[in-house]
């Protein structure tokens, strides 16, 4: 089971090709090459070659395989039908709009199902990671696009170790309330669902994170204190959540796009070389986990 970062850098990741698209910036580049160093990832970069040669530092481009193209668009097409005939198992966004290498990832290798966005944060003071879907892709999702979603983290934890992975489905209340639809959703995800996992909704976040908030409120629940996932109920809560415990509480977190035919990694043109390197990580994990 992988509790830490750390647990995911001493993985054998070895063997999985990652497409950047447009690595135009020094973060994602960094990130790269210190999985290629590790021997984590073989990566092909897909951009402009003259602009991607003159952020690297010496004469380490001659280690990679570089695919020059003359626009973003181009790139993603060319990463996408990589992906498609199986030739890499992963892809990473680099200095691209993210609408671009979404459409064409969703034209080319969307495998049949809702596509969502899973994070996982290293929170100092909790004993294991903390997943959370999906504050990133689906902005309010049903309750069908919710059991997708579920499906999807599920799949993705399984992946990473955790057989049967504890999933607070995160409401502002724990009690069901016909005025607030998502405790409605989570009453029935967790009634309905029928995937290997311990399910509690709808829930608070302080009964969630906290056993001992639990007690004093008399809420039972093995969930409390030990989730592996926060199954949130829409992207607003997803995203000030995230980047809460991220700015706020100095989480590290990694995200990937679920529900292609390879995991898909859109961090922001922002985000910081180590978030960049864990994604990586995190992305070839649940591919090698495909496979096994």
């Amino acid at each position: 089971m992988i509790k830490t970062f750390k647990d995911l850098e001493s993985l054998n990741l070895s063997g999985t090709k990652l497409a950047v698209v447009c690595p135009e910036d020094k973060q994602t580049l960094k990130a790269v090459f210190t999985a290629k160093r590790n021997n984590q990832v073989t990566p092909i970069l897909i951009g402009d070659m003259d602009k991607i040669k003159s952020l690297i530092d010496g004469d380490s481009y001659k280690t990679v395989i570089i695919h020059h193209t003359s626009t973003p668009e181009e790139a993603s097409e060319v990463a996408v039908k990589m992906a498609q005939k199986g030739d890499v198992q992963s892809i990473m966004k680099g200095k691209v709009d993210t609408k671009v290498l979404l459409k064409s990832v969703v034209k080319h290798i969307k495998a049949g199902k809702l596509m969502s966005h899973f994070v996982v944060h290293e929170l100092e003071g909790y004993h294991k990671l903390l997943a959370m879907s999906d504050g990133g892709m689906n902005l309010y999702p049903d309750y069908e696009a919710k059991m997708s979603i579920l499906e999807n983290s599920v799949q993705a934890l399984h992946k990473l170790g955790i057989s049967s992975p504890k999933v607070a489905a995160l409401c502002a209340v724990e009690k069901v309330n016909p005025k607030m639809p998502e405790t409605l959703d989570a009453e029935r995800l967790k009634k309905e669902h029928e995937l290997d996992c311990i399910l509690e909704g709808p829930i608070s976040y302080d009964l969630t994170m906290s056993k001992k908030s639990a007690e004093i409120k008399g809420f039972e629940s093995p969930v409390c204190g030990d989730a592996d996932l926060l199954l949130v109920p829409n992207i607003t809560v997803g995203n000030i959540l995230g980047k809460s415990l991220v700015y706020s509480a100095g989480a590290k977190m990694a995200g990937v796009v679920l529900g292609g035919k390879v995991p898909v990694i859109l961090t922001s043109r922002g985000s910081s070389f180590e978030e960049k390197y864990y994604s990586i990580l995190l992305s070839g994990q649940l591919e090698r986990g495909s496979r096994d």
